[in-house]
């Protein structure tokens, strides 16, 4: 098995807990900071599982596929609660939260509100994070590799 696989895969598998931690409220501020130091450290550990001699344009590469396929991973479980949180979440608790004239703006703008409610919108709000998600982590696990790599080549 290649470095950046057992890396992404391990990464994945840190990135479904804390996607599991972050359904309590207080601690998802923390696991969103975490997350990102992940990325970072997946691409750290691709690196550091390539054999020696590592070089950083190499470990730049296998830390950005390892970083991503873990981002992968965890936003696919991410998009799976976001989805069944809005599932269960009832519509009206959602659009009483929302400001009574923007509420008044979609509805004069042809935008029924409900849509940004239940599961299509968990499913919509999760799968522009993934990607979003996506991008950051291959920019940081490259990072991660690189530097690792740039301090350790053997």
């Amino acid at each position: 098995m290649s470095s950046w696989l057992k890396a992404g895969l391990v990464g994945g598998a840190v990135l479904i807990v804390l996607d599991l931690l972050g359904l309590i409220p207080c601690v998802a501020v923390v696991t969103c900071i975490l997350g990102l130091l992940v990325y970072i450290g997946v691409g750290v550990l691709a690196a550091y599982w390539m054999p020696p001699t590592r070089m950083a344009g190499t470990a730049a590469g296998q830390g950005a596929m390892a970083a991503a396929l873990a981002a992968l991973i965890g936003g696919v479980v991410n998009t799976i609660i976001t989805t069944v949180q809005l599932a269960l979440t009832d519509t009206s608790a959602i659009l009483s939260q929302l400001p009574a004239d923007q509420l008044q703006q979609l509805q004069e703008a042809g935008i029924d509100p409900s849509v940004f409610a239940g599961p299509g919108a968990g499913v919509a709000v999760g799968s522009l994070c993934c990607l979003t998600g996506l991008i950051l982590a291959a920019i940081l696990g490259a990072v991660g590799g690189a530097v690792f790599a740039g301090l350790k080549p053997d």
